[in-house]
């Protein structure tokens, strides 16, 4: 019985999480499809996308500490009317600001509302196996990172914009309800408490964690948001709307693989252990990008790319869970750093596209984004030492 609960439970977090960071995962349809309709430079029309990653993180203080309080069910219905508001009345928006208000503002609080929430519950489930749990939960994002863009390519041209969101829609609304009935939380209510646990900055390997992961996703969505505008600008021969969007699709697809793989192994040497790595390959990919001009260097460079970005996802939300030792206070822990990443989500991608505006084009973008990748890499082995230090622990330790 408790292993058909937990294979629900896992399931229902993959489909929120298909709905909300898979969605995000998507935006780069959209940049394309915005810049060519409504006129506007990409760096304005990556906003959209930004507010809705930053809302998803930034509530997460907010959602977290309500979860711990009891109040998971409020929230989580809160966040899927949200959504739901945000994506149909996306479909009869026209201008920049009515998608920054629908699909920016809206239905980036409905992703906040859900997100920390759901990877908070999860968490309590699992002591052994927590980071294959959220990685497989984490799958959510290749499954949406590959179903919408599809949907968008194959819908938009017969029945049009309006119609393909409502299509969209039409999923998340059923796939929420599904979700909403099975997700309940494990744990008792903490009712009394800060809404902020000042104690853990307290504890340098959490601070060390958090502002590293910061530094990491300020670099990270800058190809899941332009890669397909590289591929149709950059590249000799250049691919077409398309076939651009096909690479997009390898790009999440490649996610599976990232989210299952290193958090599979992460539950056996360690969730930062893993962590790691992840950041430092993925900034020297974010390097190697600088040499792409060709589409087979192209799709090669997307296949690795999609696997160690999509790494750093996954392994984001478990290693940071590894922090926590106190369960009753991982919704507030985990929410307090989904906050502070959530301002590197809400100018990571502006900057580095006001950076391929300006005369540095994408290559001063692509360096950009390789740079805070790898200063994230060195604040977390900043974190694993300092973890060291206070267990007593060596290298080879599992953390």
């Amino acid at each position: 019985m408790r292993v058909v609960m937990l294979t629900g439970l896992g399931f229902a977090s993959h489909l929120v999480v298909m709905n909300t960071w898979g969605w995000i995962n998507s935006f780069g349809v959209f940049q394309a499809y915005y810049a060519d309709t409504l006129g506007r430079p990409p760096s304005d029309i990556s906003w959209i996308g930004s507010l809705a990653t930053f809302l998803l993180f930034f509530v997460g203080t907010l959602t977290g500490r309500l979860t711990d309080a009891g109040y998971f069910r409020v929230v989580f219905a809160i966040g899927t009317v949200l959504l739901l508001l945000g994506i149909f009345t996306m479909s009869v928006s026209h201008t920049y600001w009515q998608f920054m208000l629908s699909q920016g503002l809206c239905m980036g609080l409905g992703n906040g509302f859900l997100f920390c929430p759901t990877l908070a519950i999860l968490a309590s489930y699992f002591l052994r196996k927590r980071a294959i749990a959220v990685g497989i939960a984490a799958c959510g994002s290749a499954t949406g990172g590959i179903v919408y863009p599809i949907m968008v390519r194959q819908l938009l041209p017969s029945i049009g914009f309006a119609w393909t969101v409502r299509a969209i829609g039409f999923i998340q609304f059923v796939t929420m309800v599904v979700a909403n009935v099975i997700s309940k939380p494990r744990l008792k209510p903490r009712r009394t408490g800060p809404l902020v646990e000042w104690s853990a900055f307290k504890e340098p390997e959490y601070t060390f964690y958090a502002f590293g992961a910061f530094s990491a996703f300020l670099g990270v969505y800058f190809a899941f948001f332009y890669l397909a505008a590289y591929a149709r600008q950059a590249l000799s021969p250049p691919l077409s709307y398309t076939d651009s969007l096909n690479v997009l699709l390898i790009l999440n697809g490649m996610g599976v693989v990232g989210r299952l793989v290193p958090n599979y192994m992460a539950d056996r040497v360690g969730a930062i252990n893993m962590f790691i790595p992840a950041v430092g390959v993925t900034a020297a990919l974010a390097f190697a990008w600088m040499g792409v001009s060709t589409p087979a260097g192209m799709y090669g460079w997307t296949c690795v790319y999609g696997i160690f970005a999509s790494a750093i996802q996954s392994l984001f939300p478990a290693a940071l869970a590894t922090l926590t030792t106190d369960l009753r206070k991982i919704g507030v822990r985990i929410g307090m750093v989904f906050t502070i990443v959530s301002f590197a989500v809400l100018l990571g991608t502006p900057v580095a596209g006001a950076i391929v505006d300006s005369p540095a084009g994408f290559r001063g973008a692509q360096a950009f984004a390789a740079s805070v990748l790898m200063a994230g890499c060195g604040l977390l082995v900043m974190a694993k030492m300092a973890k060291m230090r206070r267990t007593g622990t060596g290298w080879l330790a599992k953390v």
